[in-house]
C-alpha cells in the first residue's frame, strides 16, 4: 500500500502542477495538493478520519454541482469529445465534465486508503 500512495502521491502532484493554466488554478491546485497530503500521510502510515471526511464532503458537495454537466457530455452524440482539446474551449460542460472525472478520481483514492486503515484498524 505505500508504494501505490507514493505513486498517487507523485500523480497527482504532476496534476496539480498541470493546472496553472486551467480557469480556476488554485482551486485545482488545492484539490489535488489535498490529495497530495492524504497519500504521504498514508505512506506514513498516518490516516486522519476527519481530514478524510471533510474532502469527501467537499469533493462530493463540487461534484454535484458539476453534474448537470455530465449528464449534459452523458447526453451529447459525440462523446469523444472528452477528450478533445478544442472542444474544452467551446463547451464549457466538456471542462466541467473533466473537472467531475478529477473528482471521482480523488474521491476513488480516498476510498481505498480508507477501507485500507479500516482493515488495518480489524487486524
Amino acid at each position: 500500500m505505500k508504494i501505490l500512495n507514493i505513486i498517487f502521491a507523485v500523480l497527482f502532484l504532476g496534476f496539480a502542477a498541470l493546472q496553472y493554466n486551467d480557469p480556476d488554478p488554485l482551486v485545482w491546485i488545492s484539490i489535488y495538493m489535498a490529495m497530495v497530503v492524504v497519500c504521504v500521510l498514508a505512506v506514513k502510515q498516518r490516516h486522519y478520519k476527519f481530514l478524510s471526511i471533510a474532502l469527501v464532503l467537499v469533493y462530493v458537495g463540487y461534484a454535484t454541482l458539476l453534474s448537470p454537466s455530465v449528464l449534459i457530455w452523458w447526453q451529447s452524440v459525440d462523446r469523444s469529445q472528452l477528450f478533445d482539446e478544442f472542444a474544452k474551449m467551446q463547451f464549457l460542460y466538456i471542462e466541467e465534465t473533466r473537472e467531475f472525472l478529477g473528482l471521482m478520481i480523488c474521491l476513488a483514492v480516498l476510498a481505498i486508503d480508507y477501507l485500507y486503515f479500516e482493515k488495518i484498524k480489524k487486524s
